[in-house]
Order: C-alpha cells, then sequence, then structure tokens
C-alpha cells in the first residue's frame, strides 16, 4: 500500500503520511488504532522492536499508567515557542547572579547535575568578579 493510498484511508495527504514516518508530528492513538486497521495488523504491531522495560518506552509506560516521577521532554516544532519564551525570559533577567541561580533551579528540578566544565565556568566567573571588585 502506498503512502497515498493509506492518507486516502485515514483521509489525511500522503505528506501528513510522511511526517508521521519520519517522527516529525506524533500520531494519536486513534490515529494509530485506524492505520492498524486499515493495515490488518494489531496495534501492537507498531511496538515489536520494544521490549518490555525498555528504557526508551519506560516513561510512556508509566506516563499511561499515571507512575511517571520523571518528566521527560521530546524537542519537537511545536513546543518551539515555549523554548524561545524560556530563553527570552532567562536573558530578560538583568542581575546575573539571579539568572545563575534561575538556571541552577532549573536544571535541580529537571534532574540536571553540573558538569566539570560548569563548575570551572562558575569558577572563573567568581574570580574576575573578585579582581573586579578589588580594582575598584
Amino acid at each position: 500500500m502506498s503512502q497515498e493510498e493509506l492518507g486516502e484511508a485515514v483521509d489525511v495527504t500522503f505528506q501528513q503520511i510522511q511526517k508521521y514516518e519520519r517522527g516529525y508530528n506524533r500520531i494519536g492513538s486513534s490515529r494509530l488504532y485506524e492505520f492498524a486497521k486499515i493495515l490488518k495488523v494489531d496495534v501492537s504491531y507498531f511496538f515489536q522492536d520494544y521490549e518490555e522495560g525498555d528504557a526508551s518506552t519506560s516513561n510512556v509506560t508509566n506516563t499511561l499508567a499515571g507512575e511517571a516521577d520523571t518528566p521527560s521532554f521530546e524537542y519537537t516544532r511545536s513546543n518551539n515557542k515555549e523554548i524561545l519564551t524560556l530563553i527570552r525570559a532567562y536573558y530578560g533577567i538583568s542581575d546575573e547572579r539571579v539568572r545563575k541561580k534561575m538556571l541552577a533551579l532549573i536544571k535541580s528540578l529537571a534532574n540536571i547535575e553540573d558538569t566539570e566544565e560548569d563548575f570551572q565556568q562558575e569558577a572563573e566567573e567568581q574570580r574576575k568578579a573578585l579582581f573586579a571588585a578589588a580594582s575598584t
């Protein structure tokens, strides 16, 4: 079955089918069910490469079960506006110390640990601040 035929069967364009196939757009569960019905396969067919407890599926499984303890983030074009808004707000904070504390807060909320490079950068900034204060 061609992409065009599949698209006609579910009333979407073949370009939309291509976007689903390439992962540019997410497929809702009802649409996935439609695809399975048209292709005469069980819905589980689309998940055959995933094993139970696979790290790539565990968050989805936990979320569906209402047990997600760590949020996940997947970049898509749809959340691009959110990212830009966050960056603009971050750089809109004029006080550099407050900005760094916000970054630390966001990292801690996301369970992202600082790297050695982060510590070195912070130490360099503190050294510069001390040098600037001593020079005045």
